[in-house]
């Protein structure tokens, strides 16, 4: 089985052009990684590539959810594994791109997936609404210090799915957090950016988004119904407001670019920590060479281990 290819860093790096010169250039095929990119009809605002866009190059796991369903990191891992195996068949290379770490490491690594239980779930939501994501994150940093660091108070459905485990394993929720450890064999190239650029291209990215009808896609997925998931992602969450008459267009346009700004620190932030990450520049007027001789060496089983004190995060600098 061939390494597969991952392509991972922060939104609008430039991830998926990248993959797809790769892509073409190793007689591979692509797998998408990006949660929200799943959803059929939301292609706009996360910037799927169109069809025609795609130079030819199959890919897989676009397009395979509705809307108003919630995506599932354990059926996610499930069915992408399934096109890994297939592709494996058919002695084609993955090249595996997007931002979801979680939904990257769940493609690459050993990773389990505690079961749930729809009625405790519905009462630790219920305790969400009456005692607030604070109080039940103070609980959550009682029982697991090391899961509470990791999960911001103020988001809900991680504290939840946190103490759900908890109470379903009797083990800490870190204890089922995936680990760096390959079960797929794998390459993974960072895309890196300064903020400055990173920031301007988020700007024309949101400038894109409204010019390109973000408003009429988003009014349709209204019309046919959208799920938490789906209806809180950056872009949409505002689209909405804008459409219900809560945000004026200006302010629509500035929360979405101030939201991808805070997605993009957090998607470095999550592959900056994984030391298996290759980072290249995003500028590099010789990236796509420079990628290609990572797979190269990855593939001759020569590739050094990433140098943690050489890896440029500028994304995160002030």
């Amino acid at each position: 089985m061939s390494l597969v290819v991952a392509v991972v860093g922060p939104t609008a790096t430039g991830k998926s052009d990248l993959a797809l010169d790769l892509a073409q250039a190793l007689g591979a095929e692509v797998v998408n990684t990006d949660a929200m990119q799943l959803y059929r009809g939301m292609d706009v605002g996360t910037a799927k590539l169109a069809p025609h866009e795609r130079r030819g190059v199959p890919h897989h796991l676009l397009d395979v959810l509705d809307p108003r369903e919630e995506a599932s990191v354990a059926d996610y891992q499930d069915t992408a594994r399934g096109v890994l195996a297939d592709l494996a068949d058919r002695h084609v290379r993955a090249v595996a791109v997007g931002g979801s770490g979680l939904y990257v490491r769940a493609l690459l690594d050993r990773m389990e997936f505690p079961g749930t239980d729809p009625e405790l779930r519905a009462t630790l939501e219920q305790r969400v609404e009456e005692e607030g994501t604070r109080a039940l994150h103070d609980e959550l940093a009682a029982a697991d210090p090391v899961a509470a660091a990791g999960i911001g108070p103020r988001n809900a459905r991680r504290i939840v799915r946190a103490l759900e485990v908890i109470a379903l394993t009797g083990r800490p929720y870190s204890a089922s957090l995936p680990r760096h450890e390959y079960e797929v064999p794998a390459v993974q190239i960072g895309l890196d950016c300064d903020r400055a650029t990173l920031d301007e291209r988020i700007e024309r990215r949101v400038d894109r988004m409204w010019d390109q009808g973000l408003l009429e896609e988003v009014r349709r997925l209204a019309e046919h119904g959208m799920g938490r998931t789906a209806s809180r992602a950056v872009g949409y969450a505002q689209a909405l407001a804008q459409l219900e008459g809560a945000l004026a267009a200006d302010a629509a346009r500035a929360a979405t670019a101030a939201g991808t700004r805070r997605l993009a620190r957090k998607q470095m932030g999550w592959f900056g920590r994984d030391p298996r990450v290759h980072w290249l520049d995003a500028q590099d007027p010789d990236l796509v060479p420079r990628a290609l001789d990572l797979v190269a060496a990855a593939d001759a089983g020569r590739l050094p281990h990433p140098d943690p004190g050489a890896v440029v995060r500028r994304t995160l600098g002030s």
